[in-house]
């Protein structure tokens, strides 16, 4: 017997299918990639640098100090309230450069998916809420009104409890940060690829099993890697070639073609090679140190 829908499931159906969204969504999302453009800022934010993606580190903070205050107060432990009330300031520090992380990664996929671009607007509106009520706590506290502090933070728990599971929503079930080739790194043994003519500088989408692989020749030498972009898994065989990288036709990541390595952002995971030779019978592809 099939379960019905959770409770949560129909509060997620609702919102992504809330179009009133589209407009604002669509115009917060292009100013975002106009303000954070190609370069070093964006790749910072992205967690180029990192391996990953670095928006759920920086929550980390934010969400700990605001919730650990929270707790102080429910708790006791705190009699002075001055735990808490650094531990809200710590959360309030922490909130701009984490918010900004999470603006830029989800600007890059809205685009494409309307889905995530209602959930997360939504999702970035009931986190800014928690800040606010946070920083209206820090003030009563500050100006003795600790009782009022206290109700106020109570409150932006339970906003920053359902920005928690909306973003939870958009990494875990939407794929936001998440990296598209995880479970599909590429076939073990020698797979034949059937490229038809593989002409110098022109990439080639091609099946390895069920495995899509890119395929280029370049200055004398065959390369493969996964041809699905690590970001949000657009086709690679479908963008342009620079030097010895190639640039995602969709958000701009740039790959090196040699070792799959992240050149420029927004993706922050490499893009899986593979070893490749060409004989009599074709060209075959498979993982590095395949039996």
């Amino acid at each position: 017997m099939a379960l019905s829908d959770p409770p949560t499931q129909q509060v997620l159906d609702a919102l992504e299918g809330v179009s009133a969204l589209d407009a604002p969504g669509k115009s917060i999302g292009k100013f975002a990639r106009d303000t954070i453009p190609h370069g070093a800022v964006k790749d910072a934010l992205s967690g180029t640098w990192l391996g990953h993606a670095l928006h759920p580190l920086l929550t980390d903070v934010v969400v700990g100090s605001f919730v650990s205050a929270t707790l102080l107060d429910l708790l006791g432990g705190d009699d002075d309230g001055a735990a808490a009330e650094r531990l809200i300031g710590v959360g309030l520090a922490a909130y701009g450069p984490t918010a900004l992380s999470g603006v830029n990664d989800w600007a890059d996929t809205e685009i494409s998916d309307e889905r995530i671009r209602r959930v997360g607007l939504v999702h970035a509106t009931t986190n800014l809420t928690a800040f606010v009520l946070y920083a209206a706590s820090l003030k009563a506290r500050k100006t003795g009104g600790r009782g009022r502090g206290k109700l106020l933070a109570l409150a932006g728990g339970a906003a920053l409890g359902f920005g928690g599971f909306l973003g939870g929503h958009l990494s875990f079930t939407r794929g936001v940060g998440v990296n598209q080739t995880a479970f599909d790194e590429g076939p073990d043994e020698w797979t034949g690829v059937d490229p038809g003519e593989l002409e110098e500088n022109e990439p080639k989408g091609v099946m390895a099993g069920d495995t899509p692989v890119f395929l280029l020749r370049h200055r004398g030498h065959l390369h493969a890697m996964h041809d699905r972009c690590s970001h949000r898994g657009c086709l690679l065989s479908s963008g342009e070639i620079e030097d010895e990288s190639v640039v995602c036709p969709c958000h701009g990541s740039r790959f090196s073609v040699r070792d799959g390595s992240v050149e420029r952002g927004p993706a922050s995971a490499p893009q899986p090679v593979f070893e490749v030779r060409e004989g009599e019978s074709g060209i075959e592809v498979r993982l590095p140190d395949g039996d």
